[in-house]
């Protein structure tokens, strides 16, 4: 009885708890994304204010062999949580555009990641992955490869 109550009162907490997402977005469903020739949009949800949300990012890529990191200015939109990046790295090469997002939730810190790939081709936000854990240089690689 004791294991099934604490079992409920874990559950409950994890779902009243919240979590810290990035929704991944096409600029193309955003006037004003589509005015900044934005190549991808997010959106901070999950948390208890997005508006607070601070976004950063950087494209890691690879050109005619050689590695390279540029950092991304991510724009904040003017609906709360909502950020755009437009395209600043080579067109191209293979791209991976790393994103990070914090936030605070009732005083801890919260973080969430994406790494998008991009080419040629644009942006490939259907291959993107998202974890509330930083992605490691392995997972960076292999989304390169």
């Amino acid at each position: 009885m004791r294991k099934a109550m604490f079992a409920t009162l874990v559950l409950a907490s994890q779902m009243f708890a919240g979590g810290f997402y990035l929704i991944l977005g096409n600029p193309e469903a955003s006037p004003e994304a589509r005015k900044a020739n934005a190549v991808l949009t997010m959106k901070a949800a999950g948390c208890h204010e997005p508006w607070k949300a601070q976004v950063t990012g950087k494209a890691v890529g690879v050109v005619d062999g050689k590695r390279q990191e540029i950092p991304l200015k991510v724009m904040p939109l003017s609906e709360p949580g909502m950020f755009a990046v437009t395209q600043q790295w080579p067109k191209e090469g293979r791209w991976v555009i790393e994103l990070q997002a914090k936030e605070s939730i009732n005083g801890q810190p919260a973080y969430t990641h994406a790494l998008v790939p991009a080419g040629p081709q644009g942006v490939d936000r259907l291959s993107a992955k998202t974890n509330m854990k930083q992605f490691g240089p392995a997972d960076i690689d292999a989304m390169l490869k």
